[in-house]
């Protein structure tokens, strides 16, 4: 065999063949999960014929042999290990087994999000120009305008459609019925979530409950999704096999419709009223702990899908100062976010995927970071918290200038138009822009080793198996 001598090295580094639990490769390594990571023979392993390199991630033993090379090492390998199809099956299982419960949260987040990117980075900037047409003064017409609308603002108020079916895809339900749950979220005959927090229409009163759509909604939709997957295979246990083509599809969606509204609806609204009060007590906080704090985690509310409610916050204090701090404070946690994530994106060895990682931040300029969230800065908690170190020295910015704006809504560069009326706060602000980002870009830049082995791990074990596929082809 031409790798024999490979084969031979890797074996003995790896504690033998019967140490082996499973194998697989992406684009440039071969990865194999070892029944017991005690075994390997680290220096043996650091020292294999052609191989480029090893590391340990997420309990899988990776060498680095390149583009080509890995494809011959990895038949050889198969070949002396005895090729068996359900066992690339299971490779996917097996790395969700060996991730920390943490690490699971993110891949799931990951694999449920990420084929979202396109749609939410082209309508996010569609959005930001909108917005910054508008503040410009720039005439629309009212046809004009709602076509504007429709393009804007689509996939954004359809998010959990969009969610529940590639959550219900995730978790291996039926994606059709995910997306009808979904519809069911954002229908029009339930008052919309966004009206009912800025006090424009009212929720539904029903069994002492108060009942509103989720527009906007990212982890009940995600939830939707893993409802539909487990209560279709469920039911059809025992829903008799004749019957299941309409019995099992009719209670998994009743059931998880009626779970959300119900019992998850409930619980959010009292989760939702719980951070608003928790944010005007944080903001409140004496020597500008609580603009650190704010502008630290602000950008997990909107993970949360909960921030459409900061409205309140912000209509109660233009109503009484005349001045909005969270619209300072919501952009400087933007901008440390979004100076990891740029930094962050440098860090991609593979170019597609840096272009990809730019084109997910860019909507950032315009204050829209879902895109930017959920492709690249929550892919590893390090980017994540290094934007949130950024935000938190811009709160510190915030309450050093004593800086507030004189209205809402917008944000980052679109937010310069409320600043107009005063120079010297204009500076200012750009100043606390550019300080959140340089922080935020300086913290990943601190830890970029090991970002970059995370980042350039392939992220989804899907791509793994594409790969595969296209080069055993």
């Amino acid at each position: 065999m031409k790798d024999q001598k490979i084969i031979d090295q890797l074996l003995q580094a790896v504690g033998g063949k019967e140490n082996v639990k499973n194998y697989e490769h992406c684009a440039t390594r071969l990865r194999i999960i070892l029944k017991n990571d005690a075994l390997l023979d680290k220096k043996k392993a650091e020292n294999i014929s052609e191989s480029k390199g090893y590391f340990f991630n997420t309990g899988q033993h990776q060498f680095i042999f390149g583009t080509g090379k890995v494809n011959e090492v990895y038949e050889a390998f198969a070949q002396t290990m005895g090729k068996d199809g359900e066992q690339q099956t299971a490779f996917k299982e097996d790395v969700y087994s060996n991730l920390t419960p943490v690490q699971k949260v993110v891949r799931t987040l990951s694999d449920v999000l990420v084929p979202l990117i396109p749609a939410l980075v082209t309508t996010g900037l569609l959005m930001g120009i909108r917005g910054l047409l508008v503040e410009l003064g720039v005439p629309f017409s009212a046809d004009w305008y709602a076509l504007f609308e429709m393009l804007t603002d689509t996939a954004f108020a359809f998010l959990p459609v969009l969610i529940a079916y590639s959550a219900t895809k995730k978790f291996g339900g039926n994606p059709i019925i995910g997306i009808v749950v979904g519809l069911m979220m954002v229908a029009p005959q339930l008052p919309n979530a966004w009206a009912v927090a800025s006090g424009d229409a009212q929720p539904f009163h029903l069994f002492g409950l108060s009942i509103s759509g989720y527009q906007g909604s990212i982890f009940p939709a995600i939830i939707v999704g893993w409802l539909v997957s487990k209560l279709e295979k469920g039911f059809r246990k025992f829903v008799p096999q004749m019957m299941d083509l309409v019995v099992t599809p009719f209670l998994t969606i009743v059931v998880t419709l009626t779970l959300v509204l119900f019992a998850l609806g409930p619980i959010l609204q009292v989760a939702e009223k719980a951070v608003i009060n928790g944010i005007v007590y944080l903001v409140q906080a004496p020597f500008g702990i609580g603009y650190i704090l704010y502008a630290a985690v602000q950008q997990l509310i909107v993970i949360t899908g909960l921030h459409h409610s900061l409205s309140i916050i912000e209509l109660g204090l233009l109503n009484t100062s005349g001045e909005n701090v969270l619209q300072v404070l919501g952009t400087a946690s933007m901008a440390g976010q979004f100076g990891a994530a740029i930094a962050a994106a440098f860090l991609y060895r593979n170019k597609v995927k840096r272009s990809n990682a730019i084109s997910a931040a860019v909507p950032t300029l315009f204050g829209i970071t879902e895109p930017l969230l959920f492709g690249i800065n929550l892919r590893s908690l390090r980017i994540f918290a290094s934007g949130m170190v950024g935000g938190a020295i811009g709160g510190l910015m915030t309450y050093v200038f004593q800086l507030a704006a004189t209205g809402m809504g917008i944000t980052f560069i679109p937010g310069l138009l409320l600043y107009t009326g005063d120079f010297g706060a204009m500076l200012k602000y750009i100043a606390v822009i550019l300080i959140a980002f340089s922080v935020g870009f300086a913290c990943v830049q601190l830890q970029r080793r090991k970002i970059s082995d995370e980042l350039n791990e392939e992220t989804t074990i899907e791509d793994d198996l594409q790969t595969l596929s296209a080069t055993e082809n």
